[in-house]
């Protein structure tokens, strides 16, 4: 519990105005000056700090948040009626009531790019792209005040905490790690830029220095390290007492624990294949991953993986290192970037497995149609505006908005700085504007949609309009590459696009496409494709599920003189 240090923060002053200010100052010893994005929260309890009680439920907390450029230590930054609020819009229509109070200042670096922009972005320190946890982002301890918007109050804060550094995970017998400058990245950021793997080693690695493997890239958000893979049983008195509303499961920390020691054992086990699986560390200045694309403002990153990360890892851990003997798969994200992999470098990769993949076509951009709805946050008509859902439980009854959700990144960062969905959707796929930061898609205070940017998503990274476009040149490079698996009640309305994705690919010809599109029925977010166990299980199931489409892909596509024997031990 955090004691009550009101006497020592809150000063009543004679202020000109008669809204509450908070000021807010960092001390010298913290630095001399920063660049950042400095944030404040309230909130009703203090069950956890209040910069951890943000989100897109209904029970979130409050977050205000403003830029500051070149803030001194002990210069005072007032916090007041113009910085971005959510939920709550402004200071001016807070409720007055006694709320615990925290600040923070997450940090910017500036970015001198080969495009001739300058920028100000959060540089990502190990945590994925996190302002609550970013190493080196200043904080205060959470205090209890009583708050009237009405008053000539003003509340001091001081940023005397500071987020600890980030432990690098350590080898062990099957899982390594491998780290490189990346060249095509140091080069578009104008400072040295890195690329990362988690690289699961298949049994018997030392004991058969001949065998060279098949490699297989899950793609996902940033991994701290590789994900469920334990060498260990779960403690049998571990506590059972957590609870995920999501799926209705109570201990479900134990189950995913005992889901990662039965990989081991099947990993482990006498028939199973020998592979290389790794999961790669890309976090850009704008979020927890690049999305595996080339991109006009976060760079190379889709050559940079394919043609630098990839080949070395084959290099370093004897993969076979030709594009029949790679295999794309992941969910959500990493579904999406499997897709766009595939199609983007079809010679490079022999299939991909898609679940849930985020938008692959923005004519369903989760529930808006970009190229035709003229605003993204509400269907309009002459007399009313019905606002558009951003997510939803498998019954369909809605959390949240596009709107509510736009809003709350706004508060967290401007110019795409939020480190969050929409945002590195918009980084990804935009074009650079005159202010060099990502040209937005709509305006984040109405939802009017921006058609010329429109366009640009669609030329560039409307996966479905890319294979239309380009069906004839590469339709035999992918003929039996594309699956995708989606849960018809998507949280996020992924599937919408999935409908569509497939209405095309069933009428594809010369060839048609020869893979499948997959729906499970009231299945959620990050279903993998099995319609027999429930959602909480398959979403653990990824790296086995699609080992044996693998083979059968490995079986259709390896050439003549192919090595199908030294790994298969």
């Amino acid at each position: 519990m955090y004691k009550l240090l009101l006497p020592l923060f809150v000063c009543w002053a004679a202020a000109a105005s008669a809204q509450t200010q908070f000021s807010v100052t960092f001390p010298a010893a913290k630095g001399a000056s920063f660049d950042g994005r400095l944030m404040l929260f309230l909130a009703k309890d203090n069950k956890s700090e209040p910069r951890f009680q943000i989100s897109d439920e209904a029970n979130s907390q409050q977050l205000f948040g403003q830029n500051v450029d070149g803030w001194q230590a002990g210069k005072p930054a007032s916090v007041g009626a113009a910085a971005v609020g959510y939920p709550v819009k402004s200071l001016a229509g807070f409720p007055a009531g006694e709320y615990w109070v925290q600040a923070l200042l997450h940090k910017y670096e500036t970015f001198k790019l080969k495009t001739g922009y300058t920028v100000k972005l959060p540089m990502d320190r190990g945590e994925g792209q996190n302002y609550r946890t970013a190493p080196g982002n200043l904080y205060s301890k959470p205090f209890k005040i009583k708050f009237d918007p009405k008053a000539k109050q003003v509340v001091k804060i001081v940023l005397d905490q500071e987020n600890p550094p980030i432990e690098e995970p350590k080898d062990t017998k099957y899982i390594k790690h491998i780290k490189i400058q990346s060249k095509m990245l140091t080069e578009f950021w104008g400072r040295p830029m890195y690329l990362g793997a988690h690289v699961l080693l298949p049994h018997g690695f030392d004991e058969h220095p001949e065998a060279k493997y098949p490699l297989c890239i899950n793609h996902g958000h940033f991994p701290a390290d590789f994900d469920g893979f334990k060498e260990t049983p779960p403690p049998a008195d571990m506590d059972t007492t957590d609870y995920v509303a999501r799926f209705g499961v109570y201990g479900y920390k134990k189950f995913v624990w005992q889901e990662a020691y039965n990989f081991y054992k099947q990993w482990t086990s006498k028939d199973f294949p020998r592979m290389l699986i790794i999961e790669i560390q890309h976090a850009t200045p704008y979020y927890d991953d690049s999305y595996a694309v080339n991109s006009a403002n976060m760079g190379p990153y889709g050559d940079a993986i394919t043609y630098e990360l990839i080949p070395e890892i084959e290099k370093r851990f004897r993969g076979i290192g030709q594009g029949w003997a790679r295999f794309l798969y992941g969910g959500s994200t990493g579904g999406w970037e499997a897709l766009a992999a595939q199609v983007f470098y079809p010679d490079e990769y022999n299939g991909c497995f898609a679940a849930c993949p985020d938008p692959i076509t923005f004519e369903a951009y989760t529930v808006v149609d970009i190229y035709k709805d003229e605003n993204a946050y509400f269907l309009t008509g002459d007399f009313k505006k019905t606002p558009r859902p951003g997510m939803r439980n498998y019954l369909g009854q809605v959390k949240c908005t596009i709107e509510e959700i736009n809003q709350r990144e706004l508060a967290i960062g401007d110019n795409s700085r939020s480190g969050d969905q929409w945002d590195i959707w918009q980084a990804t796929f935009s074009p650079a504007g005159e202010n060099g930061y990502p040209k937005p898609i709509w305006d984040k205070a109405t939802g009017k949609i921006d058609r010329s940017v429109a366009k640009y998503w669609s030329e560039n990274y409307d996966l479905m309009h890319i294979l239309k476009r380009q069906w004839a040149t590469v339709g035999k490079k992918l003929q039996g590459k594309i699956h995708i698996y989606c849960g018809d009640m998507d949280n996020y309305y992924l599937n919408n696009a999935v409908y569509l994705m497939e209405d095309y690919l069933k009428t594809t010809k010369n060839p048609h496409y020869d893979g499948e599109v997959k729906y499970g029925d009231r299945f959620e977010h990050c279903w993998n494709g099995d319609p027999n166990l429930p959602n909480h299980v398959t979403r653990l199931r990824y790296n086995t599920m699609y080992i044996p489409k693998i083979l059968q892909r490995i079986e259709a596509g390896a050439p003549a003189g192919a090595d199908l024997k030294s790994w298969r031990y």
